[in-house]
């Protein structure tokens, strides 16, 4: 009984927080409908197409052309060389990628949302070429996944903000 107590004034508590789940509802939540409605335009390159997906994924969206949003993304994939030996070889990579994201409201053409999203790892470089190669795709493949986890996350906010009554 004793353990019990501090669990029911800590549920209290955290009941005059204001907290509210992202997600109430599940799938027929205003949020989780809101961000089904989004078409996701082209992106090029390897790196869009990876972000392309882990979109899809996410926000569940198939294209269907009458989506009352356009979701426009722009990304920057830079490597670059941090560590140096003393013979000039490179020791270490960074890989970077960044999102320049825009949702489109697509029946008026106007720019509802404009933000930016971006991460990046490290890369040890070793003597096989091939694994060096391997490892900055498996970079690209977790920055791609990471990039599209941020995008879903402000979007989902932008989709609660637009569901809650305005005072």
């Amino acid at each position: 009984m004793k353990r019990l107590l501090p669990l029911a004034a800590l549920a209290l508590l955290l009941g005059g927080c204001g907290l509210q789940p992202l997600y109430s509802g599940g799938s027929s939540g205003p949020v989780a409908r809101g961000i089904g409605q989004v078409e996701i335009d082209p992106i090029e390159g390897k790196a869009g197409w990876l972000v392309t997906n882990a979109l899809k994924d996410r926000l569940g969206a198939v294209s269907s052309g009458d989506a009352p949003y356009r979701l426009v993304v722009k990304l920057d994939d830079q490597i670059r060389g941090l560590g140096v030996r003393r013979d000039n070889s490179v020791t270490r990579e960074r890989r970077t990628l960044r999102a320049r994201y825009q949702l489109v409201d697509a029946s008026q053409g106007t720019v509802v949302l404009d933000q930016t999203a971006g991460s990046d790892v490290g890369v040890d470089v070793v003597q096989s070429d091939y694994a060096v190669v391997a490892a900055e795709n498996t970079a690209l493949e977790r920055l791609s996944v990471i990039i599209a986890d941020q995008i879903v996350a402000r979007l989902a906010l932008y989709a609660r903000r637009r569901a809650q009554p305005q005072p």
